[in-house]
């Protein structure tokens, strides 16, 4: 009957033709027959079973030889020995070369029929044996998913007691081997569906003998943490995590951040490879073993081990946010990586140029899916905004692009970030602020945080760009016993000098420390501004003068020595004066007092004061400086006092008003257009002017600056609670105040009132109004009658005949931004440019001064935005849009530079004589010394950490390919599918992308 069997389905007959007879052939086999011819019926369907060369011909083995252990078992027992097997599983079947992979599979058809027999124990111990050796020579995926098949159908074939758990480990060896070399849907589907039969085979090991899991969990954690060159483990090991009970979690968590044997490289290597699982489409809870493993060395302060992988990881999780099959995992690890980076912006800054493109994937893909990933997104970046502002160049994309979602309110950011911090002491992190690998394209130089000093930081960038300052002190001569300046000095000269990306200001901040502040907490930068200047300004007022080498150098003449000698070098460039003047309402007695100032803080007017003028140059008439005069007969008087602040008549002698201004573009070769009478209010459409005036001014409901400036500038009724006290009535009297300025400081600092007590809530509010900056301003300046038909005759441009005021021109150098809501909290940082004279060197003092160039003028002259240790290129239009993009980031103290000319020639021309003459400011022999040293030291902590951070993380797995899933989906358009980036099957590169 075996001849007849094998001449069938070696024969050409047709199928159907073969199918007919062997149906016969299997019939008859049903019918009682001697034992040889049992054993040359399955010598046969053994044969056709290992080793035939279709499917067709093992399909008939296999049917043969299920007839003959049903209906011939005792022969089929005899047939199916432990020798045979053991021949079969040791040497193979088949002709050497081409042994049958079919082996598994025969074993597992043969043992349902001998089960019940007296050899079954034999066959038993002889597979759990062979079991474990197959295993470890490391078969292939689809053999090792054979044995699992076996076992998990026969578990009594699985090995026992020690050797279980040898099997345990060598199984996990097994997968972490594992690699899908086709790209095919298909074929990655059947090594997904192969890896998860052998992982479901630990499962159920472990489901019985829970012992074995401790130990699985260290072999598999030598694998990922192995540092040795050798092929990177497979991502499949991430399909033996999601069976380990979560109830485990934590004492395994606790164990592996607790043993010391672990190297800091190896634990690095093991979470990095750990993080990579992500990608795995069937894993279960691997995002919770990450997250936990991440806190558990937050735990143990490992957070070198943590910069070091979230920085190499981060982006690669990120774009795993493109595909639904692992998108959830995916982000619940970003969401916990970014949340607890809480120390530097690096890692967000990563993800920064990649959200819009990921966004717009997820909007396209219109799924329940990405409308969730969408909105936990777009909450955490605004966490991230919140946590790390001052960037409005680099976050102004991605604003745009989750400008539609919703915004969390501040308490659950806060919570957010509460909760997922590493730690909760600052100072911990300290060492790892953001490692700068050189100096900002800028060629400027950023100042570490020390921990919520950005309200210092963001002052001392604006004072250093304060160019004629900043050369004042750098010029500073050697034990001019002015320890607080000489500290500015240093501070300055290694701003200017050092090759560091950033220094440390710690020793200028524990001199400039206000003892009232509180360590590690946030301050008004203000404050900090005023008690500074005041400092500087009282300890060079005990006798060191700084203009000392220019008076012994003879650069300065009698006249302007005697003029300046006698102020500090915070009185000449800071120094402004103002007089204020009181009426009494009842006598008309005007009683007035001058007093220095070193900044203006202007309140905000009240929302129901129109302060606002009609034309975009900003000629406010109704609020603005003049002389006040009694009349001459108290009867006229008529309402205010102020009244001549109205626009004078063609035929009115009177003064005219004069009212704070912005400037904008002018022509090469024309003067800057002066304020005359009740022209004041320049004809946008015919003033050369006015190609500015848009871009200077904000919207008409909106504030300015020269709104406030005029608001500080404007009568003050001084009635009820507030009445004045007339020495001529000897009596509380209704009076009304106005203040002048009488001299324009250098540098005129400008601090807007944001924050104000609120008695509801009893803490300080901001007020969170944008106010257009403008780039040019001209500041009305009472001067004596005498002084201004002089100023009228030199020609001098500003002075109005008969007003007694002329206006100064001021451009804008440096603007201090507060993000957040509380003067107690948020960031600072500053916009800055150095402004320069723009009349010439050699222009005599009596000539009109010409009028700035256009690159003085407009926004040519390069702006740079300061933010603690970064420093980058900016703009004027993100200066005037930063408010508009981010509400909580509003303009807070402004710094103006003179243009050289009227009051302020004489120390110009004393400031340029000095910058001709010596160059740039020379440095004393220490100072130099000091900075060429630390310039050869940081070289070498650069070559040191270069060499330390190489060893450290030249072992990390690498994801250099990381980006092509963000490229692919910008690319291919028509993919869809479950496991492509758009919803459904998608292409097989997309998914072999995925999972590898």
């Amino acid at each position: 009957m075996d001849k007849i069997l094998e001449a069938v389905v070696m024969s050409s007959y047709p199928n159907n033709v073969k199918q007919g007879l062997v149906r016969r052939v299997i019939e008859a086999a049903k019918q009682p027959m001697d034992s040889e011819q049992c054993w040359s019926m399955l010598e046969l369907s053994t044969k056709l079973y290992l080793t035939g060369d279709t499917k067709y011909k093992r399909e008939i083995g296999k049917e043969v030889l299920e007839v003959y252990g049903h209906y011939h078992p005792e022969e089929f027992e005899e047939f199916f020995n432990v020798r045979f097997l053991l021949s079969l599983l040791q040497e193979g079947y088949g002709p050497l070369g081409k042994r049958s992979h079919y082996v598994l599979d025969y074993i597992q058809l043969g043992l349902q029929f001998v089960l019940e027999s007296p050899s079954a124990n034999s066959i038993f111990s002889l597979l759990r044996i062979e079991v474990l050796r197959k295993v470890c020579e490391r078969p292939s995926p689809k053999q090792c998913a054979k044995i699992s098949k076996l076992l998990t159908q026969h578990p009594q074939c699985i090995p026992t007691g020690k050797h279980q758990l040898l099997f345990c480990q060598q199984l996990i060896r097994c997968i972490g081997q594992f690699q899908c070399v086709s790209e095919g849907e298909e074929e990655i589907m059947e090594f997904l569906e192969q890896v998860n039969k052998v992982s479901g085979l630990l499962q159920r090991i472990w489901r019985t003998q829970t012992s074995a899991i401790l130990p699985s969990l260290k072999e598999l954690f030598t694998i990922i943490s192995s540092t040795e060159e050798q092929e990177v483990p497979s991502n499949a090991l991430a399909s033996v995590v999601q069976f380990v009970p979560l109830e485990l979690m934590d004492g395994v968590i606790r164990n592996l951040t607790n043993d010391d044997s672990i190297t800091d490289v190896q634990m690095m290597m093991a979470i990095g490879r750990m993080i990579d699982w992500v990608s795995w489409p069937l894993g279960k809870n691997i995002d919770k073993w990450i997250i936990a493993l991440l806190k558990g060395l937050a735990a143990v302060k490992k957070f070198s081990i943590l910069i070091e992988v979230t920085l190499s990881k981060i982006e690669k999780v990120f774009s795993k946010l493109l595909y639904p099959i692992v998108r959830e995992g995916a982000l619940s690890v970003l969401q916990y990586m970014l949340l607890s980076f809480q120390h530097s912006h690096e890692a967000f800054h990563l993800l920064l140029p990649h959200i819009p493109r990921l966004v717009a994937s997820l909007k396209k893909e219109d799924s329940n899916s990405a409308t969730s990933s969408l909105e936990q997104l777009a909450e955490l970046i605004h966490c991230m905004f919140f946590r790390f502002s001052g960037f409005p160049d680099l976050y102004e994309p991605v604003l745009e692009a989750i400008k539609a979602l919703p915004i969390p309110n501040e308490d659950r950011i806060k919570h957010l970030l509460g909760q997922n911090a590493w730690t909760s002491q600052k100072n911990e992190l300290a060492c790892f602020y953001p490692r700068l690998a050189s100096k900002s394209e800028t060629g400027k130089i950023g100042l570490i945080n020390l921990g919520n000093t950005c309200y210092m930081n963001s002052i001392i960038q604006s004072l250093f760009m304060a160019s004629d300052f900043r050369h004042s002190v750098l010029n500073l001569t050697e034990g001019n016993s002015q320890p607080l300046m000489t500290k500015l000095q240093w501070l300055f000269a290694f701003l200017e000098h050092s090759q560091r990306p950033a220094i440390s200001p710690e020793s200028f901040l524990s001199a400039s420390w206000p003892p009232w502040f509180t360590p590690g907490a946030q301050q008004d930068c203000s404050e900090y501004l005023k008690y500074l200047l005041d400092r500087l300004h009282e300890e060079e007022k005990t006798g060191k003068r700084i203009y000392q080498k220019l008076k012994e150098s003879s650069l300065m003449s009698q006249a302007v020595e005697h003029h300046y000698l006698n102020k500090t070098l915070i009185e000449k460039m800071f120094g402004g004066k103002m007089m204020t003047k009181i009426r009494c309402l009842k006598c008309l007695n005007v009683s007035s007092r001058e007093e220095a100032f070193t900044d203006l803080s202007l309140a905000f007017p009240p929302s129901d004061r129109n302060v606002r003028g009609s034309t975009p140059i900003l000629p406010v008439e109704e609020i603005g400086p003049q002389l006040i005069e009694p009349p001459e007969n108290a009867g006229q008087l008529m309402g205010s006092p102020w009244i001549l602040r109205k626009a004078p008549k063609a035929s009115d002698h009177a003064a005219p008003p004069m009212s704070v201004e912005t400037l904008g573009f002018q022509e090469p070769g024309e003067a800057a257009n002066p304020i005359r009478g009740k022209d004041v209010g320049v004809d946008a459409a015919k003033d050369p002017l006015s190609a500015f005036g848009e871009q200077a001014c904000a919207p008409k409901d909106s504030r300015s600056v020269p709104d406030l400036i005029n608001y500080f500038l404007s009568p003050e009724r001084l009635t009820a609670e507030n009445k004045y006290h007339c020495e001529k009535c000897a009596s509380l009297q209704d009076a009304e105040k106005v203040a002048e300025l009488t001299e324009g400081p250098h540098y005129l600092i400008l601090t807007l009132l944001r924050f104000s007590f609120d008695p509801r809530t009893m803490k300080r509010k901001k007020i969170l109004d944008n106010v257009s900056i403008p780039v040019v301003l001209k500041l009305p300046i009472l001067v004596a009658p005498e002084e201004t038909e002089e100023v009228c005759q030199r020609g001098k441009d500003g002075a109005v005949p008969g007003s007694g005021f002329m206006t100064l021109v001021y451009d804008l150098c440096s603007v201090v931004v507060h993000s957040g809501i509380s003067s107690e909290s948020g960031h600072y940082y500053c916009y800055s440019r150095e402004c320069t004279d723009t009349v010439p060197h050699g222009q005599p003092r009596d000539a009109v001064p010409k009028p700035a160039s256009d690159k003085q003028l407009d926004f040519e002259i390069q702006w740079y935005l300061f933010n603690d240790t970064r420093v980058s290129f900016s703009s004027f239009e993100s200066v005037s849009n930063v408010t508009s993009f981010f509400p909580k980031d509003t303009a807070y103290v402004l710094f103006y530079r003179q243009r050289p000319g009227r009051q302020s020639c004489l120390l110009h021309e004393a400031l340029a004589e000095a910058g001709r003459l010596h160059g740039e400011p020379s440095l004393h022999k220490d100072l130099m010394e000091a900075i060429s040293k630390d310039n050869i030291l940081f070289l070498q902590e650069q070559e040191k950490e270069a060499r330390n951070r190489a060893a450290y993380i030249s072992a990390l797995p690498k994801s250099p390919l990381w980006w092509r899933d963000l490229d692919r989906d910008k690319d291919d358009d028509s993919s869809s599918g479950g496991c492509s980036p758009a919803a459904g099957g998608g292409g097989s590169g997309s998914f072999h992308g995925l999972v590898f």
